[in-house]
């Protein structure tokens, strides 16, 4: 679920990227860091390749840092010296622009949103989402303010749910899940 937080929040702090239109909704904190598509246009799910999660997974560490960065501007509009940045590093990794690097970290999210961590089993996003609703219910410590926001969003989330299309994204994604995961945490300072 930290995917989707990190989706969520990229996708807002890149909302306002005029020359970068499609966003992504993870991969990890890929979120687990992928981000999430705009509410208006549904996510472009691809096939995924091994090779495009190794670039991924290596592209990760060099456009998350950059992303932060955005999402801690107070600036409406991101400097397009850090768009250029952004670009560079998609290419860098052979990637063909920063908006085929949000597709693939959107489609990895997909995948990572619905694996229990625990079990390391894909179950699905909504039984997750389900899971994380019936523990936010039960914490005894939150205050309820917050609880009744954080269910809010745990239940527009729970409508929003995408089912994967692409079936062999799951059994990639699940191959290389340490790789994906460990890509996802933000660096230990």
């Amino acid at each position: 679920m930290a995917c989707l937080a990190r989706s969520i929040a990229a996708a807002l702090a890149l909302c306002c990227l005029t020359p970068l239109p499609s966003l992504i909704a993870p991969a990890t904190a890929l979120a687990q860091s992928a981000p999430a598509a705009a509410p208006d246009e549904p996510l472009k799910q691809i096939a995924l390749t091994d090779a495009q999660i190794q670039a991924y997974v290596a592209a990760a560490a060099e456009i998350e840092p950059i992303l932060d960065k955005l999402q801690q501007s107070e600036s409406a509009q991101p400097d397009p010296k850090t768009v250029a940045q952004l670009e560079a590093a998609a290419k860098k990794h052979q990637f063909a622009s920063f908006d085929d690097y949000q597709d693939v970290a959107a489609n990895i999210g997909l995948v990572m949103d619905g694996i229990d961590p625990q079990t390391k089993k894909y179950v699905g996003a909504e039984a997750m989402l389900k899971k994380q609703i019936a523990e936010t219910q039960a914490d005894t410590k939150m205050p309820a303010a917050d609880k009744k926001e954080a269910l809010a969003e745990l239940n527009d989330a729970l409508k929003a749910v995408a089912p994967v299309q692409n079936a062999g994204n799951i059994d990639l994604v699940l191959k290389n899940y340490d790789k994906l995961a460990a890509a996802e945490q933000p660096p230990q300072k």
